[in-house]
């Protein structure tokens, strides 16, 4: 049987990859070790997802183990060698905030982790396309210098800009502030890129915005409309950091981006970069979240607003996906931010 080996895979990204894959005949080898517990409290505890892979995915084989550990991947990757067909790397350490906190960690996890990945898919799977899960905070504060507007409840780009239809892969990721989980994350994402240019490897990264599903354990560090929407159901305060609340993040359904690794993964190529997220089809500012949530749910929610931003935070991030749609035109979003938004609140109203 062919094998997909997801890492992160009880995480947003990589349980939707380990469903979405198996249902597609692959056997998983996910490996977690709910490192999200370590960085988020009981909040990113991630064992009630290990439970429910191993229960409906009939071939699912959990792994819990560090990709910071080298031997123990190297035993996974000789056992099933070439029977590994993909690798999907998702497991990450995803928050600016507990990176400034944890550099060292926060590297070993981001830069390693998937230093050690791409060598031993070099040496044992060779063909099977290395899929990464990167970033949009690859191109840290450089979005925060184009020209924006103050509208009532958003930041928008000047209409005559070249990104106005979003960013695409042209923006650089130099002379910026990158945040420490950004520049950890731009070191894996150019290292990826470099074992498809340099080794012949199939590599794409996927340079994502928010992303975001009912099955998103959100935390206050990490999580956006998905802890944003479980702190309104409970009637508890929201803190707006920064920016007047009025910044706008593009947000892609985590079941659009795996079939997107899905369209790669059928017509690989090497070195790849792609912007990915929801684009003018799916954005909002956190201000318009909250006000959708109060009217999907029928509640009022409590607002406080912070004047200090998160370094490296961007004003304005709408994704534009044109590359990857001329790449793969059988790609279809399905999932607006009012669709993600209520299955959010029917997900946490149970």
């Amino acid at each position: 049987m062919k094998i997909a080996l997801v890492t992160g895979s009880c995480g947003l990204v990589g349980s939707e990859s380990s469903i979405f894959f198996s249902k597609k005949g692959f056997k998983i080898l996910g490996i977690d070790n709910n490192a999200r517990k370590f960085f988020f409290g009981k909040d990113g505890d991630i064992s009630w997802v290990k439970k429910n892979l191993q229960k409906n995915i009939k071939n699912y084989n959990h792994f819990n183990i560090d990709i910071i550990n080298y031997s123990s991947l190297k035993k996974i990757f000789q056992k099933y060698n070439k029977k590994i067909k993909v690798i999907i790397h998702a497991a990450a350490q995803p928050s600016h905030d507990w990176a400034k906190d944890k550099p060292f960690i926060d590297f070993e996890i981001n830069a390693k982790g998937t230093l050690n990945l791409l060598e031993l898919t070099k040496s044992y799977c060779p063909k099977a396309p290395f899929i990464f899960m990167s970033t949009n905070k690859v191109y840290g504060d450089n979005p925060n210098f184009l020209p924006i507007l103050e509208k009532k409840t958003r930041w928008e780009i000047k209409k005559n800009h070249r990104f106005k239809n979003g960013i695409d892969e042209t923006m650089s990721v130099d002379n910026c502030t990158h945040s420490f989980f950004g520049a950890s994350k731009t070191y894996a994402d150019l290292i990826v890129q470099e074992y498809g240019k340099n080794t012949g490897l199939k590599t794409a990264c996927f340079r994502a915005g928010c992303i975001t599903g009912p099955k998103h354990s959100g935390a206050k560090l990490h999580g956006f409309l998905s802890y944003l929407v479980k702190i309104s159901i409970k009637k508890k305060q929201y803190t707006l950091i920064g920016y007047k609340g009025k910044q706008v993040r593009d947000n892609i359904h985590s079941h659009d981006l795996v079939s997107c690794f899905w369209e790669f993964f059928k017509n690989p190529s090497k070195g790849e970069v792609y912007n990915t997220g929801g684009g003018r089809y799916s954005n909002c500012s956190v201000i318009e979240a909250l006000n959708l949530v109060e009217k999907i749910a029928g509640i009022k929610i409590k607002r406080k607003i912070l004047r200090q931003n998160r370094v490296g935070d961007h004003i304005w991030y709408v994704t534009n996906m044109k590359k990857f749609k001329k790449d793969y035109p059988n790609w279809k979003q399905k999932f607006s931010t009012y669709k993600i938004i209520e299955e959010l609140v029917k997900e946490h109203s149970k």
